[in-house]
């Protein structure tokens, strides 16, 4: 063992007085007048702290730039031998290292938990760098799924298994993991931005993600006939949600695209939005979608084309609308955006290139397009079956 420095109301074993030390050493080691300390000859700097009382208490030092540092491991008592012996050696490496754990513990004692750190960023990140609908969603994330499994956690406490535990908990919900891992990343990126952890130790990094399905409902001739009667039965009850779907289908624009669409917006035969998802916009009106622009009805002082219930507003709820609508055409499982992939498909099986479809659609990204690639191989599909059966007649006996 080694001497520790006298210290006032403490004592120190001499390195003679003790063998190696282990649990059964520990266990005799008796309460003295005043504490003391026995540090181990094999592992430097893990010992055993003796208070005055009997209690006992593992601790680590080692010696850094001339001072002493201390640390506590934990109680005796409730931390078996070798994990305390496993604590001790990685303390004393921090402080060899030059680390102290003494500051490090102080340090995530008083960090912030995941729930200021969500509050802060729904009410300073969100609102200034996220359009309306991406607030909803990261509101949603927060509130439903992070806060609830995580906001009590000290920021520089939370680890990967934590993180990787939540996402797991939602594996039957593969594109809200996915999501709600997403937006937990980009909180814990500003965590370190702002000075909450230590940089590059985000721990979303190497959680894989859930492969999703991505879902390409697009309505055939004779359900898009069946849509046409349902809309008509529906317009008396809710003529501008009737309004929205239709053109939502004539020009395969965004839902917030047309729900939001303002007449200002309107000029000529284009709808020039100032913003969308993908920035500001230009969507073309051909014949269908300027008819029904026409037979829309305005409301005065309302300066939006879908007129809601309020004054001076949109409708906000299409929704409900729209499940009265699909139930009457019998089409259950087809949701508001599968108008605007309905839209796509009829373009690319029409013969339009991917390119100008995408432009159309307002797409940024050429592969979001490609997704309705394989339909452009119908046209060829029908052109190869009437050259094949007319060869076949000229040859047939």
């Amino acid at each position: 063992m080694s001497f520790e420095l006298s210290k006032k109301n403490s004592e120190t074993i001499p390195k003679s007085a003790m063998p190696k030390l282990t649990k059964r050493h520990i266990d005799a080691l008796p309460a003295r007048e005043k504490e003391y300390f026995v540090w181990d000859d094999q592992l430097k700097g893990f010992g055993v702290r003796v208070y005055p009382n009997g209690g006992k208490r593992y601790v680590a030092q080692a010696f850094r730039r001339g001072k002493t540092i201390r640390v506590q491991i934990g109680r005796y008592e409730a931390l078996p031998f070798e994990q305390a012996k496993k604590r001790a050696r990685q303390a004393v490496a921090e402080i060899d290292d030059g680390q102290n754990p003494n500051r490090k513990r102080e340090t995530e004692r008083t960090s912030p938990t995941v729930a200021q750190l969500a509050e802060r960023f729904l009410l300073e990140y969100v609102p200034v760098h996220c359009k309306p609908r991406t607030q909803v969603e990261y509101g949603h994330a927060v509130n439903r799924y992070i806060v609830p499994a995580l906001g009590s956690t000290r920021l520089t406490a939370l680890a990967r298994e934590d993180v990787a535990a939540l996402h797991h908990d939602l594996r039957e919900k593969p594109y809200q993991a996915n999501r709600t891992l997403g937006v937990l990343s980009k909180m814990m990126n500003l965590a370190e931005a702002w000075g909450l952890r230590s940089d590059r130790t985000n721990p979303c990094y190497h959680i894989r993600k859930y492969k999703e399905q991505k879902r390409e409902r697009f309505l055939s001739a004779e359900e898009l006939s069946r849509l046409g009667r349902a809309l008509y039965e529906e317009e008396p009850l809710a003529p501008a949600a009737v309004t929205a779907f239709r053109l939502l289908l004539y020009t395969g624009a965004r839902l917030s695209e047309i729900q939001t669409l303002k007449w200002d917006y309107i000029r000529g035969n284009r709808i020039h939005l100032p913003d969308s998802k993908t920035g500001a916009k230009t969507i073309p009106l051909n014949g269908p979608a300027l008819e029904v622009l026409a037979d829309a009805k305005r409301a005065e002082g309302n300066p939006y084309v879908i007129v809601g219930t309020g004054k001076g507003m949109h409708l906000t709820d299409l929704q409900k609308p729209w499940r009265r609508i699909r139930k009457a055409a019998g089409l259950d499982d087809v949701r508001i955006h599968d108008l605007r992939h309905t839209f796509a498909s009829e373009a690319v099986m029409s013969g339009e290139s991917l390119p100008m479809v995408g432009k159309i659609l307002g797409h940024t990204q050429t592969q979001t397009t490609a997704r309705y690639a394989h339909l452009a191989d119908d046209p060829l599909q029908g052109a190869s079956e009437r050259i094949a059966t007319s060869l076949k007649r000229a040859i047939a006996r």
